[in-house]
């Protein structure tokens, strides 16, 4: 943790400033590596864990935990950042560009391993404060930490841990995994000052029906139960069909884009060059989880209903998902408190 981080920090039950009050532990890099924060109002303290403020509530949802916990399994396992992360991550996030993210104050809601958080640092952000409620979000430090533009928090999405400062707050993948992805949506909203943007990408329920059919099912009775090792494994047999059939039929045209007379051909297409372990987390991924929501455009256009927003944007991305963007109005800013003070 870089002091500097404080500026950007609120406590999670209060939304008082925090202060350093105690570091047992700092290294030569600028991190404070074990220590304790003491909110302003002086009721709440939270410790500096590995490099990482811990900046929980006292109750967390179960639900939420878990499905933290699953994912924080992947992450300690494929902890390495590629090449190809920049391309997928202004995919997801368009139109949205890397130049959007320089200069600016970033939040990011749900970091895991910290792959974005790297790309929105090195895209030139004025700072980015990225939370993830796992024990990933050690992860992400160790791969950001040399980044003294980047800073990593362990947090509830739902509460988020921050003062309501921020220019542009994204969350990619996230939002469909919370047991309410509009209540989540707000709270990403709630971190950005009027004016501010937003952008969002999530799973679509269009041209996705037969996961929410055939495989949603099974994953919530069977493989979001199943051990970790076994799953992997298990993982791995559709993971290396999808691979082959990538390989021999998807293709990109000399557009660049897939085939369209196949299913998902966008989507496959730009996914020829990943490697086969990328494959299989991606399966993983999907089968992990206890809570995963394919969401309709309809869902995701009402996120935005109402004066809270506006200049809202929805694109089909890949023609299997939502990417949304809109700006924060002072309306919104004024709920945001509303909501925030009664929690």
């Amino acid at each position: 943790m870089r002091r500097e981080v404080l500026s950007y920090l609120a406590c999670p039950n209060c939304a008082s400033a925090l202060q350093l009050v105690t570091v047992t532990h700092e290294e030569e890099d600028g991190h404070v590596i074990a220590g304790a924060l003491l909110c302003d109002a002086g009721t709440c303290r939270f410790d500096v864990t590995d490099g990482v403020p811990v900046l929980i509530r006292g109750h967390v949802d179960p639900l939420k935990t878990e499905t933290a916990a699953r994912f924080a399994e992947e992450w300690t396992r494929w902890t390495d950042l590629r090449e190809y992360y920049e391309r997928q991550f202004l995919g997801w996030v368009g139109p949205v560009s890397r130049q959007d993210f320089a200069g600016k104050l970033v939040f990011e809601g749900g970091c895991g391993k910290g792959r974005h958080t790297d790309l929105v640092a090195r895209f030139g952000a004025k700072a980015v404060v990225a939370i993830d409620l796992g024990e990933s979000a050690l992860i992400a430090f160790r791969n950001t930490r040399q980044l003294p533009n980047a800073h990593v928090v362990i947090g509830d999405l739902m509460h988020p841990p921050v003062r309501p400062v921020f220019d542009l707050a994204f969350s990619v993948g996230v939002l469909h995994h919370l047991p309410d992805p509009g209540d989540a949506a707000a709270a990403v909203a709630s971190v950005v000052h009027e004016d501010g943007r937003v952008v969002y990408w999530v799973y679509g329920r269009e041209n996705n029906e037969w996961i929410t059919r055939f495989v949603d099912p099974v994953r919530k009775a069977l493989t979001s139960k199943i051990p970790y090792a076994p799953l992997r494994a298990l993982s791995a047999i559709p993971a290396a069909g999808i691979w082959a059939a990538i390989k021999l039929l998807y293709a990109p045209g000399a557009d660049g884009k897939g085939p369209k007379n196949l299913p998902y051909g966008e989507y496959f297409s730009s996914m020829y060059d990943f490697p086969f372990d990328e494959l299989h987390w991606i399966v993983f991924d999907q089968l992990v989880t206890p809570v995963a929501f394919y969401l309709s455009r309809a869902e995701v256009e009402s996120w935005f209903k109402g004066p809270q927003f506006k200049d809202a944007a929805l694109r089909w991305h890949n023609r299997m998902s939502w990417t949304a963007t809109a700006t924060v109005t002072r309306a919104g800013q004024k709920q945001a408190a509303s909501v925030q003070s009664a929690g």
